[in-house]
């Protein structure tokens, strides 16, 4: 019996100091169509494919009044050492990558303290309809917010 439990308690601590790296599914959440409020001078909308190949691929546009002034390709990918968000704002090549740092069901972090700005990409969600993304110079500084609703 002793042994038994010397064995349940080195395979826990073995699980704690080891963890699973996290996978796309932590993340596929963010999956769908989102864009902010209509009337602003603004709209942005934000459309991301399902999981797939390892990877989640995103496209950002941003309108005001009658013409796009800002665009992104965006993707989320499985590497040997993590997942990344990849940003390309405006096409550029090559991307700059913000590895996840933090995912729960409602929750994902992508760092880069390397990065000028931002240092961190955080969605939150917020319903089935709502999502939140942030952009932020790193922890305690002021972000910038753009909430989402799901488009129907």
């Amino acid at each position: 019996m002793l042994k038994t439990c010397v064995l349940v308690m080195m395979f826990a601590i073995a699980v704690l100091v080891n963890p699973q790296p996290p996978t796309l599914s932590e993340v596929a959440w963010i999956s769908g169509g989102w864009q902010t409020e209509p009337g602003g001078k603004r709209q942005i909308e934000e459309h991301w494919t399902s999981v797939a190949g390892g990877s989640m691929l995103g496209m950002s546009r941003t309108v005001a009044g009658e013409k796009t002034v800002e665009f992104e390709f965006l993707r989320i990918e499985q590497r040997a050492d993590g997942i990344y968000y990849v940003a390309h704002p405006q096409a550029r090549c090559p991307g700059t990558d913000f590895k996840l740092t933090r995912a729960s069901a409602t929750e994902a972090v992508f760092e880069n303290p390397q990065h000028d700005f931002p240092k961190r990409i955080i969605y939150r969600k917020s319903g089935d309809n709502a999502l939140t993304a942030s952009v932020d110079g790193g922890e305690g500084t002021k972000a910038i917010t753009y909430p989402y609703k799901r488009i129907k």
